[in-house]
């Protein structure tokens, strides 16, 4: 993010943020609160759907809390199956009224008979959870009718004593009559705290469409209301309202179709969530438009300017209209004359730059007039020698100051004065030697190779007078035996990307026993460190190899000012 549009556009969303914040908090808490209302709409109209289920099972846990109070006190009396039968016929509501014991056995109920409930499952969970229970049954036990099942526990002194239990007809629920609904569900079931179905008013073939995919109902078991939306087991996304009937014990269901409309949300407030997007989205665009209208075209222009100036160093020739904003003109101007400053300040350099080259050159040039002086006057020097030792003195002498002007012949003919090739500089030594060393019709033969390297002008000069040497004294002690070759190898490359290797290699006669000075030596040592270079001497019977590696900067050497 480096453009002034987008700097601006970020810091003026950061100045929008809070009223923006403000506004989508307040829009989301209208939402929350419609939604809320919503649900609270759905759990009011599933309570109505089951106040038939409400009804008659709050009066059924009633009755049996009530009946299991007196059954405390009569069940061992001989009326209590009488008392039982009579609270049947007297309430017409319930097909069966008993109290089974712990053990399982009902003897005190409305049927006037002995049952046996050890093998019944209702009852066991009645018994273990000690807590009341709502289960349905196709087929009951004794009535072998259709019927839910309450059961009840009853305690004497905290100390379970059995189960009253009271079997609710299936027609029952359908007699108690409901108040209108302005919407109908597309089922409405009740269940108990373990998720087994209780009733249900559009068949057990519906429910098990319209339950929930992959929820279990017992989780819904709480004290909570709930409101949710999940895929039906027939693939359908719908929504379900859930709320106790009968406190942790009946819990009643109902299934709407996803888009039913107490779950759709107002047009106002979809509308409300989209107003600070779109208030934002309002600012942005007019503040865009003002900052490119007033400076980014313009800022643009002066840019295209700078870097015209830049490339070619081409002054502006259209400039920047009146209406501009005075603080754009004040750059226009001051960047005109930094131009203008700057091109008169570099044709100035040039200038001395030019000169400077001329002089150096000069400079180099008049250095290699004056070591060939020297060169011809030694020359005179040696054709007046009285000795051959004097003579070879002054010839060698000769070489090392012709090789120095060599490599000042090369500074002053190549563009760049600080750094020189030194593929061309040893070709043209190397020659110059054995122009001079070799024979005509010698039998010696000269290998060279020099890969394309840059030495700085300060490694110029040792390097060539190292060659020099080392190919005066592979010439002087090259083999002359005619039944060997006589070879010399004089090779220049890269040992690695800042690191250079020379090798003068020469092949070594049976006799070569002639003594020698050693200043040679010396002087290849010397020159060698002046290189701060690492020196290798290898000698066989059969050749004499001198390696030198040093190093070769791809970068020039600091220049100082003395």
């Amino acid at each position: 993010m480096r453009g002034l549009e987008l700097r601006v556009l970020f810091f003026l969303s950061l100045a929008l943020l809070p009223i923006g914040l403000i506004a989508v908090v307040q829009t989301q808490q209208i939402t929350e609160q419609s939604k809320l209302n919503a649900e609270l709409s759905l759990l009011a109209v599933t309570e109505q759907a089951s106040g038939a289920e409400r009804q008659v099972l709050q009066e059924a846990f009633g009755a049996a809390e009530a009946l299991g109070s007196i059954i405390r006190i009569r069940r061992d009396s001989p009326d209590c199956s009488a008392f039982l039968r009579d609270y049947r016929d007297a309430s017409n509501v319930y097909t069966l009224v008993g109290f089974i014991r712990a053990d399982g056995i009902m003897e005190c109920s409305s049927e006037e008979k002995e049952f046996d409930f050890t093998e019944n499952d209702s009852f066991h969970l009645s018994v273990e959870s000690q807590q009341r229970r709502a289960t349905t049954f196709r087929s009951g036990t004794v009535s072998q009718r259709p019927v839910t099942v309450v059961n009840t526990p009853v305690f004497d002194q905290g100390e379970l004593i059995g189960v009253m239990s009271i079997s609710i007809p299936f027609e029952t629920f359908k007699k108690v009559s409901e108040p209108a609904l302005s919407l109908t569900p597309l089922a409405m079931m009740t269940f108990n705290q373990n998720g087994d179905i209780l009733t249900t008013e559009r068949g057990y073939a519906v429910v098990e469409k319209e339950l929930p995919k992959d929820v279990a109902l017992s989780v819904f078991t709480g004290d909570e209301t709930k409101v949710f939306r999940a895929a039906s087991k027939g693939g359908q996304e719908r929504a379900y309202a859930v709320l106790p009937i009968v406190p942790n014990t009946v819990f009643a269901l109902s299934v709407w179709p996803s888009d039913t409309p107490f779950l759709q949300t107002p047009l106002s407030s979809r509308i409300g969530l989209l107003l600070p997007v779109l208030m934002w989205l309002a600012s942005l665009i007019v503040a865009f438009w003002a900052l490119n209208r007033l400076a980014i075209t313009h800022i643009r222009k002066l840019g295209r300017q700078m870097r015209r100036f830049a490339i070619n160093r081409t002054l502006p020739r259209d400039t920047l209209n009146p209406s501009v904003p005075t603080e754009l003109m004040e750059m226009e101007s001051a960047f005109i004359g930094m131009a203008e400053s700057i091109l008169r300040d570099e044709a100035t350099l040039e200038d001395s730059l030019r000169e400077k080259n001329i002089l150096l050159k000069e400079v180099h040039h008049r250095v290699k007039n004056n070591l060939q002086l020297i060169s011809s006057i030694m020359n005179m020097q040696i054709r007046q020698a009285s000795t051959a030792d004097a003579r070879f003195v002054l010839r060698r002498l000769q070489e090392r100051i012709l090789g120095l002007a060599t490599v000042h012949k090369n500074l002053y003919q190549n563009d760049d004065l600080v750094r020189v090739d030194a593929s061309v500089l040893l070709h043209e030594v190397v020659n110059q030697l054995l122009s001079v060393g070799l024979a005509p019709g010698s039998d010696v033969k000269v290998h060279q190779h020099y890969d394309k390297i840059s030495v700085d002008a300060d490694d110029a000069a040792p390097l060539t007078l190292l060659v020099s040497e080392a190919l005066t004294n592979a010439l002087k002690y090259v083999s002359r035996d005619p039944e060997r070759e006589s070879d010399i190898t004089v090779n220049l490359g890269y040992d690695s990307p800042e690191n250079a290797i020379l090798i003068v290699k020469n092949a070594v006669g049976k006799d070569h026993t002639e003594p020698g000075t050693g200043l040679g030596s010396r002087l290849i040592l010397a020159f060698t460190r002046q290189l701060n270079g690492q020196i290798e001497v290898e000698e066989t019977e059969t050749d004499y190899t001198l390696t030198v590696k040093f190093p070769v900067p791809q970068r020039g050497k600091e220049i100082r000012d003395y």
